[in-house]
């Protein structure tokens, strides 16, 4: 897959395959949070079509301020920022005309980020204000960065799961779910049941970020072992385990989605983007 309107159609799809999925702790259909709907993310999956079918012509920092622009005409809630950040780089290698497998093709394009990119994600950042960013001392979002947007990736590698692909070249992307996903898929689940199935592998592979910038590392690893623990049930492949799989959801929720597994949800997104690049939808 390698036009530019397959690899647009691959992003909006991978988007709308995460978001329909019943990811415990997620929006999904019929399953709202206090400030965000199941049609959210169906909008932004489709405002990103115009940045992502020129990703392979326009700086990669470009890429992800134009989606973040087109998406906040259609909402107002931050719905796609990780995914976007997490896209773009696979969408420009994906344009790549080298040999390369596209996990060395994502290498090069991190290898070659700008301070420009930088400057644009920073905006991109602001302008999607996501929750529990907090205050650091070197290059925060809040002013203008001095270094390379993988440079300042790599900052915030303790912090951020997306930060950490950047530096890692997409390593739990590729390493843990893109195999889980295929997998499921592999084992005759259909794409919502496998879907799932990635991201509690991603969940239960590592600590998700978000939840412990909002509750501490305590909670992030509870909820880790819980997802681990469902896996072990069956996750969606058995009666046992679509029961825990639902009985985690319950366990998931507050008024304040603070449980949320947001990040584990963006590096599912991810890949299943990798999984259509590689021609997985045929499969």
């Amino acid at each position: 897959m390698s036009t530019r309107d397959e690899i647009a159609a691959a992003a909006q799809l991978a988007c709308l395959l995460e978001a329909s999925a019943p990811k415990p702790g997620n929006v999904s259909p019929g399953v709202a949070f206090h400030d965000t709907r199941y049609e959210d993310f169906l909008a932004s999956a489709a405002a990103i079509a115009p940045a992502f079918l020129d990703a392979g012509a326009q700086p990669l920092g470009v890429t992800i301020l134009r989606a973040i622009e087109d998406t906040r005409r259609w909402t107002t809630a931050n719905t796609n920022l990780g995914i976007v950040l997490l896209l773009a780089p696979l969408a420009r290698a994906a344009h790549a005309t080298s040999p390369a497998s596209l996990r060395d093709r994502v290498r090069a394009v991190l290898a070659s980020t700008s301070v420009a990119d930088a400057e644009s994600v920073y905006a991109a950042i602001r302008l999607a204000r996501p929750g529990g960013l907090g205050d650091v001392l070197a290059e925060d979002v809040a002013s203008s960065p001095t270094v390379t947007l993988t440079a300042a990736m790599q900052l915030a590698v303790d912090r951020d799961d997306i930060a950490r692909e950047y530096a890692t070249a997409f390593a739990r992307t590729f390493l843990v779910g893109v195999p889980a996903l295929e997998d499921a898929r592999a084992a005759g689940l259909e794409w919502s049941g496998a879907i799932v199935e990635c991201y509690l592998a991603l969940l239960a592979d590592s600590p998700d970020t978000l939840i412990t910038r909002k509750l501490g590392p305590d909670a992030a690893s509870d909820v880790r072992a819980r997802a681990a623990v469902v896996r072990a049930a069956g996750g969606m492949r058995t009666t046992a385990g679509r029961q825990a799989v639902a009985a985690f959801d319950l366990e998931l929720r507050d008024a304040r989605n603070s449980r949320n597994p947001g990040t584990s949800a963006d590096l599912t997104a991810a890949a299943a983007f990798v999984v259509l690049l590689n021609g997985g939808w045929e499969q």
